[in-house]
């Protein structure tokens, strides 16, 4: 799977937020300086033709949507750090985490509760 750059990764954001919109509607997601209509047009052109988006026609213009679920390509890019930076090890990249943004002992078990919870539905 593609990586997406920085502008990719934010019109996907708000897709994933909002479902379906047309380039207006995600323009008005974003904060201000609002990006330019040809600028975010132009990505999710981009976005289409890397198989993250498709649209369905609208009168004269297009409503846009995710073909990829925000959790899959959310694992994908952990998968893909883990790999790059850590050799593949979980292990490596929590305890990196933990001794670089000074964890706690409890903000760890709290941590493994969530996943402890998670893994039991």
């Amino acid at each position: 799977m593609k990586q997406l750059t920085k502008a990719e990764e934010d019109i996907m954001q708000v897709l994933w937020q909002l479902k379906k919109a047309n380039v207006k509607q995600i323009i008005e997601e974003f904060p201000e300086p609002k990006p330019a209509y040809n600028t975010v047009s132009t990505i999710v052109r981009i976005l289409e033709n890397k198989g993250f988006v498709d649209y369905e026609k609208k009168g004269k213009g297009h409503i846009y949507f995710p073909l990829l679920e925000k959790h899959e390509y959310s694992n994908q890019s952990i998968n893909k750090l883990v790999d790059n930076y850590f050799q593949g090890s979980f292990n490596s990249m929590v305890s990196f985490f933990m001794k670089k943004n000074d964890i706690s002992l409890n903000e760890l078990e709290s941590v493994l509760k969530e996943i402890d919870k998670d893994t039991k539905k």
